[in-house]
């Protein structure tokens, strides 16, 4: 075996990804954080109840690719701070829906602008024809498009 390693790290797409995402997120995580004490888990519940409406956690766990066990944890947080409600379903009572309350609409309004705005800030600084281009690439690697 050679003494050389010759895998750099920087380059592993894996990791290049992971970096980029932490990065790129660090300040949005800051916005819903400070102004909701939410955790990244809870935000996604969040935005995926106010974009599709009424889910299910299998339904958010299929969606946004997270393990049903984190998204419990963020269901009961949000349920907590009165974002979100629980029923079960009349056809299968082993299921519970989760609806955005009031409280939990006003918070995803607010952050969906937020989101809009930093989201344009992103584009704005990388350009729009790679924006997209990354957006494109991003999709397809993670299966969406």
């Amino acid at each position: 075996m050679s003494d050389i390693d010759d895998f750099d790290l920087q380059d592993f797409l894996p990791y290049l990804l992971n970096q980029a995402a932490e990065a790129s997120s660090l300040a949005f995580h800051q916005i819903y954080r400070e102004r909701y004490g939410m955790l990244r888990t809870e935000w996604r519940v969040l935005f995926h109840l106010g974009r599709y409406g009424d889910m299910t956690a299998s339904d958010i766990a299929t969606r946004a690719k997270m393990h049903k066990t984190k998204i419990s944890r963020a269901v009961s947080a949000l349920e907590d701070r009165r974002f979100l409600t629980r029923s079960r379903r009349a056809e299968d009572r082993r299921q519970e829906m989760l609806s955005l309350t009031a409280a939990g609409r006003v918070a995803y309004q607010d952050l969906r602008g937020e989101a809009q705005r930093y989201n344009a800030e992103m584009t704005q600084a990388l350009g729009v024809t790679d924006a997209r281009m990354l957006q494109a690439v991003l999709r397809r690697l993670g299966g969406i498009g």
